[in-house]
């Protein structure tokens, strides 16, 4: 296959949505995040961090103090995208937050929503 092949290929390819989470060691809080794909969510999560630029002060502050230990990154769960979810991948993100946002609640950490 050539390069724009490749590409193509790519583009058209299906991956797996699903929700993360970032666990602050420091302040015991959970964020949690949704995305069609969240481990290209999670490297721009730990990229911004790297940079010294990420939206999220709290999450900055401990990274700048304990390093990458200081959070931990997870992928929680995946949906595989089908034809029929298409249309509806808001949605189907929306009710997987939710179902984890329920099964955690009742844990040692403060659960936040982040994108």
């Amino acid at each position: 296959m050539d390069k724009s092949a490749l590409k193509k290929a790519y583009k058209e390819s299906k991956k797996p949505m699903g929700v993360y989470s970032i666990k602050n060691n420091y302040n015991h809080k959970l964020y949690l995040g949704a995305s069609v794909d969240p481990e290209a969510r999670i490297n721009r999560h730990k990229a911004e961090l790297r940079f010294g630029s990420h939206r999220n002060a709290e999450l900055q502050n401990a990274w700048k103090n304990g390093g990458e230990s200081a959070l931990e990154f997870e992928i929680l769960d995946l949906l595989e995208q089908k034809e029929e979810v298409e249309n509806n991948i808001e949605e189907e993100l929306r009710l997987l937050t939710e179902m984890w946002i329920q099964k955690l609640k009742d844990g040692d950490y403060e659960i936040i929503l982040i994108n």
